[in-house]
């Protein structure tokens, strides 16, 4: 969760991306070995900045790299190395992050490696979880971000927060990497734990930063889904760490302040007078649950019409299953299976182990049995996660 706020220190003062990365790495790979001797420091994070700035030092007086420029900056952060208990301030780095974000997303690279370089970078996914969120295989992900770090090199890309006239034309990517970052932290793709909260913090932090930076319609649209998903967060796991489904959990235990904050820049994002764009779209769809008393009061007939529209402006069989999950609640358990059956129909998210489950659970609540341990059978194969697998067998073995 620290390699961003590093990598993007590194690269402020050495204005070189690539070089940045791997700066981080080698303090890594000093601390596993000083650490182990010396113990853990009293500020890590500080610890490997300070050992990343030196590691440039060396690197910039190697005759190789011994220009003006080079010279006159291994000074400057000499000059800084004095004062070494004030390298690190972590009020002071989101700018740095910031920038980071902006560089990975920079206009020279195409839009998936864009992504998929920031998961990376800023935040902190390994390739096979990127591949997981966008179901592509792993080592498509990883050529991608290694022709994104030497697209960035050969350019010379410097390391800074972009003009605001270039900020629009790389938003979009940065939204929307900043949502899947959030993602990947509310329903962990792989790993034992259900939630990765620090990375949905991560991006709610980040969401937040943007809207200081942009303040956009659809950048406080993105806030507010962030702001009124994350609310849920205290009641989705039990006091063993189990998961706990949306129609069981305990709305007291909702964030009401998170909920406020959403409802807030909702608000804001409906005022531009241009129509709730996509993360918009589907903050209402939040709002419904966050202001709803109980499953059966929630408004599903608002909800469905919501996916309608959201499946026109963004279409994706992921929308369409939250369509079709509305429609069970609105119209019956038979409605909403006859448009999951139409996904499975086409073909669409064929390793995805959530249509399987959703199909399972409206099965058994049309008392089909059989089929419904057959499709809970699928999605326990195709589940990475070990926390929701367990759940998903909890249900299988419940089966009649």
């Amino acid at each position: 969760m620290e390699s961003a706020r590093i990598v993007g220190a590194l690269a402020r003062y050495t204005g070189d991306f690539p070089l940045a990365e791997d700066l981080a790495q080698e303090a890594l790979a000093e601390a596993l070995v000083s650490w182990a001797v010396d113990g853990v420091p009293a500020q890590p994070t500080g610890w490997l900045l300070t050992v990343g700035r030196r590691r440039a030092i060396d690197a910039f007086r190697r005759p190789s790299a011994r220009d003006d420029r080079y010279a006159l900056l291994a000074r400057e952060l000499e000059d800084e190395m004095a004062g070494a208990d004030t390298l690190f301030d972590p009020q002071a780095v989101d700018d740095d992050v910031l920038a980071l974000m902006f560089i990975a997303c920079h206009p020279i690279l195409p839009r998936e490696a864009r992504i998929a370089l920031t998961l990376r970078v800023v935040g902190g996914l390994t390739s096979a979880e990127i591949a997981k969120a966008f179901l592509i295989p792993v080592p498509t992900v990883q050529a991608r971000i290694t022709r994104a770090k030497k697209t960035l090199a050969a350019a010379r890309v410097p390391f800074a927060a972009p003009a605001s006239p270039d900020v629009a034309e790389r938003l979009g990517s940065v939204l929307q990497v900043v949502y899947l970052i959030f993602t990947e932290g509310s329903h962990a793709s792989s790993g034992d734990e259900w939630m990765r909260t620090g990375l949905s913090d991560e991006a709610r932090r980040l969401a937040r930063v943007l809207v200081r930076l942009a303040p956009e319609p659809e950048v406080f649209g993105l806030l507010a889904l962030l702001e009124l998903t994350a609310a849920r967060f205290p009641a989705r796991l039990d006091a063993s760490g189990e998961p706990v489904l949306l129609e069981h959990q305990d709305r007291a235990l909702w964030d009401g302040a998170a909920i406020r904050r959403g409802r807030a820049a909702l608000a804001r994002a409906a005022t531009a007078g241009r129509g709730l764009g996509a993360y918009g779209l589907q903050a209402s769809i939040a709002e419904c649950h966050a202001i709803a008393p109980s499953v059966e009061d929630t408004d599903w007939p608002r909800i469905v019409l919501l996916y309608e529209a959201l499946g026109r402006l963004a279409p994706s069989p992921v929308v369409e299953l939250g369509r079709a999950v509305a429609v069970a609640m609105a119209e019956g358990a038979a409605a909403g299976l006859a448009l999951v059956d139409a996904i499975v129909a086409r073909g669409e998210l064929p390793g995805s182990h959530v249509l399987p489950a959703i199909r399972g659970e409206l099965l058994t609540r049309l008392h089909r049995f059989d089929e419904a341990r057959t499709e809970l059978g699928k999605a326990i194969a195709l589940c990475d996660n070990s926390a929701e697998r367990a759940n998903l067998e909890r249900k299988l073995a419940e089966l009649p």
